[in-house]
């Protein structure tokens, strides 16, 4: 798949971030968390807390160069549902370290509004920055690998998950990508294996919004790129 034809599908990639996320990500970017460890000194006796548990609340970074970072929850996880459902050998902790590897971005706004609307969001205030699809895809095209479902998400029927789940968005076509998993899969997740450190480039818009049933409550405008 072409950058082209990501953006001919999805012309806009969606974020969820902190509320005061904004200046961080004009400054270094959206990084994984694995780079914002990197990026904030996190000593090595914390990483393996963050990156290779369960994080059930947020984690805030303090930094006197960097300023503050929030590395968000993952409470839609559970480690013992994760190690039931995975292949190839891998353990929880493992694939928690995959996660953490990457910037993941909702491609429309139907599952964006699922996550805002999850019971754990409610009413937390957000902020989404929208991305120019085409532009970042270009970039960073190598880096981009595409799941079919959340795969933070270990709650009622978890699917079945392992090192084929995040596919090279260059590897096929969007076509043989769908018949390659057997069933009319659709792109739940696209992914930037590191992150994006030019995302300020290809931001087009943010908003401030609350989390709720029926995906939240804008509460402000943003002021989008610069």
């Amino acid at each position: 798949m072409t950058p082209e034809d990501l953006a001919a599908l999805h012309p806009k990639l969606y974020h969820v971030a902190a509320s005061d996320a904004l200046e961080g990500v004009r400054r270094h970017g959206l990084l994984s968390t694995s780079r914002l460890l990197d990026l904030f000194g996190t000593p090595p006796e914390q990483r393996g807390a963050i990156e290779r548990r369960r994080r059930p609340t947020s984690i805030a970074l303090q930094h006197p160069a960097h300023g503050r970072a929030v590395i968000t929850d993952n409470i839609p996880l559970s480690e013992t549902a994760l190690a039931a459902c995975l292949d190839d050998g891998l353990t929880a902790a493992e694939w928690l370290q995959m996660l953490n590897g990457r910037v993941f971005f909702w491609p429309d706004e139907k599952s964006l509004a699922g996550l805002l609307g999850a019971r754990a969001n409610a009413g937390a205030v957000k902020r989404v920055l929208v991305f120019d699809t085409l532009g970042l895809a270009r970039r960073h095209a190598a880096d981009i690998e595409l799941a079919a479902f959340n795969t933070g998400n270990t709650r009622r029927k978890p699917v079945r998950r392992g090192l084929a789940t995040f596919t090279p968005m260059l590897r096929h076509s969007y076509g043989d990508w769908r018949r390659l998993r057997r069933r009319l899969d659709v792109i739940r997740e696209v992914t930037v294996v590191g992150g994006v450190p030019d995302a300020a480039d290809y931001l087009i818009d943010d908003y401030l919004t609350t989390g709720g049933a029926g995906g939240g409550a804008l509460l402000a405008r943003g002021s989008g790129p610069d």
